[in-house]
């Protein structure tokens, strides 16, 4: 099942850059290379998702191997960044096993 839309376009909220920025250190330009580098790993956010958007968690590494988690919608046929952070140890253990 693809969940992705094609072409993939980020939709940024300035307060969500910021928090990323701040809280995790993680910039735009990292959170948008796990959606294109193999592998990616996308998983249903039941516990979050509701009759009105659907919210998903994946995992994936950039370019610089730096594994991150990351909790995302799509709105509008776009991808919404909503918190990327850097994965912890079981969800590590998960991608690696995985990849």
């Amino acid at each position: 099942m693809r969940i992705l839309p094609e072409p993939i376009i980020f939709q940024w909220d300035k307060g969500n850059i910021r928090k990323n920025l701040e809280k995790h250190n993680v910039t735009t330009q990292e959170a948008e290379e796990i959606f294109v580098l193999e592998p990616f790993l996308i998983s249903e956010d039941t516990r979050h998702s509701t009759a009105t958007e659907q919210r998903f968690n994946g995992l994936g590494q950039t370019r610089r191997k730096r594994k991150l988690f990351v909790a995302f919608t799509i709105r509008d046929n776009q991808i919404r960044v909503i918190s990327i952070r850097d994965m912890k140890q079981i969800e590590r253990s998960h991608y690696e096993a995985a990849a």
